[in-house]
């Protein structure tokens, strides 16, 4: 579904991505890995429109996207997640979800004025959707909490619930286990298995638990210094050596099998 070919980034003197070439097959959960300052948060940043690659490409069902906006890409059905979630912290989690379908007729001032039925019917139909999204998700009890007051699992799920909201194809997960305690962990990995094996989605996942990524990606893709390491199941990139000595340094030793 994805292609990122020969992908570099550079700021100033720092090279951050360097020749990075990597694919992500259509209806899979593919997770990445690698110490930090390896290049993944950058490279997802490319991939989800934030900034233009500094060389290489990326093509999206092959049509080439290098370079389009995050909203352009939204259209297209890539949309990303963040390590710090981003909710609107006022609003409730029902109405962080109400707010994300694109081109409601209640945006349009015109309709807003002189077609009040077709705005309320359109309202009525996104609450709906929105409310069986928080059933998928098991939010339903805090459906009129505000979002800011929510733990960091609840936000999680609710950032995962807002890509429910439209036709999403490709979610880029920046480390969903990042501040959840455990059992929102496993709920949020359920319903990231959920989402794959009965909607189809296709997952890129950066993450550091390397339990969750075990329980979830395949494949595993690992970089380092900017550039793809290895790639393949979670067992054999495990015990590489050159991912032991990505993360722990050259005296690290392959795992025991």
């Amino acid at each position: 579904m994805i292609s990122v070919e020969a992908l570099s980034k550079s700021f100033g003197g720092i090279q951050a991505v360097q020749d990075c070439s990597l694919a992500v097959g259509a209806g899979t959960i593919t997770g990445l890995i690698g110490p930090n300052g390896a290049g993944k948060t950058t490279l997802f940043n490319m991939i989800a429109g934030a900034f233009p690659p500094s060389d290489g490409r990326i093509l999206f069902d092959g049509k080439d996207v290098t370079g389009l906006k995050p909203h352009r890409l939204f259209d297209l059905g890539i949309l990303r997640t963040f390590q710090i979630p981003h909710e609107f912290h006022h609003l409730t989690a029902l109405e962080n979800l109400m707010v994300v379908p694109p081109r409601q007729s209640g945006e349009n001032l015109w309709s807003s004025w002189f077609q009040w039925g077709r705005v309320a019917a359109d309202e009525a139909a996104v609450r709906i959707k929105a409310e069986e999204v928080l059933e998928f998700l098991e939010l339903t009890h805090i459906r009129d909490v505000r979002a800011g007051n929510l733990s960091g699992g609840q936000k999680k799920l609710l950032e995962i619930g807002r890509t429910m909201m439209t036709e999403a194809r490709l979610v880029l997960l920046d480390e969903p286990g990042a501040g959840v305690n455990r059992t929102l962990l496993g709920k949020v990995a359920g319903v990231v298995e959920r989402l794959n094996r009965e909607r189809g989605y296709t997952f890129f996942l950066i993450e550091h638990d390397m339990d969750l990524i075990e329980r979830l990606c395949d494949p595993v893709i690992c970089m380092a210094q900017g550039s793809v390491l290895v790639e393949g199941d979670f067992a054999h990139v495990r015990r590489d050596p050159r991912v032991l000595e990505a993360y722990l340094g050259s005296a690290a030793q392959p795992a025991e099998a």
